[in-house]
């Protein structure tokens, strides 16, 4: 996700690496904190892999700030990383929200929608917090009223994102189970 995030920010604009981070923060920092230890390594590694150049220049008190500029290299992985988004990309509520900040990016609408297919797919599938075994609980099942809260929230949620999904693909309104 740190990728998909320092490719996607940079595909807006060039960005000075504190510019960067905060940006990064704001959109998923609140749930994942972003070291330093773990963003410049990456954004080392993008640039030695061609992906994003650093560019120095004179920053306050003779500091050098590196400006940061995504090279077609990384524009054309950037839309991999979108188009083959996937398993946990698709599954975590986190990890979509960063791949769908993005997604207007990857310039075909077939690729954008597959992938807005497959976060369909996988928010159709029974799910629970909660099991008895294999089987999933739903919120009628339980007598915490905070796991019941819990579940209910979630089923709210899905069906609303569900039902943006499929207006967004253009689709017909389905009848809900769960």
């Amino acid at each position: 996700m740190i990728e998909l995030m320092i490719l996607g920010f940079l595909a807006e604009g060039p960005l000075h690496g504190y510019e960067l981070r905060r940006r990064m923060e704001q959109l998923h920092g609140f749930a994942r904190t972003i070291s330093d230890g773990a963003l410049y390594p990456a954004i080392t590694r993008l640039t030695r892999a061609g992906l994003v150049t650093r560019e120095a220049e004179a920053g306050r008190a003779g500091a050098a700030r590196q400006t940061l500029t995504l090279t077609d290299a990384g524009r054309a992985r950037l839309h991999d990383l979108l188009r083959d988004a996937d398993g946990h990309d698709i599954t975590d509520g986190g990890r979509f929200v960063v791949v769908l900040s993005f997604l207007s990016l990857l310039p075909d609408a077939d690729e954008r929608d597959a992938v807005l297919r497959r976060r369909l797919a996988y928010l159709g599938q029974p799910a629970s917090f909660f099991y008895d075994g294999d089987r999933p609980l739903r919120a009628a099942d339980l007598t915490d009223p905070y796991r019941r809260g819990i579940l209910l929230s979630a089923r709210a949620t899905s069906r609303a994102e569900r039902a943006w999904i499929r207006e967004l693909l253009d689709e017909p309104p389905r009848e809900e189970t769960s």
